[in-house]
């Protein structure tokens, strides 16, 4: 069984204009729907084997703000995230160590929605139906699959969770 997370970044801040898009901050409600994800996953006891954040400021930060809330092996900031496709995304999956059983990957839209998406073929029917109308900042999708990573194709997933920020505040 491998179980594959994807977070993605916190809202981020548009009052800069003149920054590169790659170095925007996360705004104050970014802040605090990333420590309610940290909330979140220090509930749940998330475990993973790998971590692999886009080079992006608000995805760097989003990581920070949670990182003290899970158990990790490994840490890689990944280029590569930043304004991925999701099949561009599929083929780092693809490429992740046989060994490792459970990844995280902290990124953007809409490569992330649309990974999601094509990668979860089953699971809660209210989680799918969320999970397929919106993927917004800060939310959280957890997938299941039950082959190697090098292997998994569109609709092999299992969607386990889909948590938004909004959901935490109830």
């Amino acid at each position: 069984m491998r179980t594959l997370h994807l977070l993605r970044h916190a809202k981020s801040s548009w009052d800069d204009m003149a920054l590169p898009d790659h170095d925007r901050p996360l705004a104050p409600r970014g802040l605090r729907a990333a420590a309610a994800m940290r909330d979140h996953v220090a509930a749940i006891g998330l475990h993973v084997d790998l971590v692999l954040v886009s080079s992006a400021r608000r995805a760097q930060q989003t990581w920070e703000s949670i990182a003290p809330a899970v158990v990790t092996g490994q840490v890689r900031t990944e280029r590569a995230i930043y304004a991925a496709t999701a099949s561009e995304l599929l083929q780092l999956v693809h490429r992740v160590e046989r060994e490792l059983r459970s990844v995280l990957l902290v990124g953007h839209d809409p490569g992330f929605h649309d990974l999601a998406s094509s990668l979860a073929g089953d699971g809660d029917r209210e989680a799918l139906a969320a999970l397929r109308t919106k993927y917004p900042t800060g939310a959280l999708a957890s997938l299941t699959f039950e082959m190697q990573w090098s292997s998994i194709a569109s609709g092999d997933g299992r969607l386990v969770s889909f948590v938004r920020p909004r959901d935490l505040e109830r």
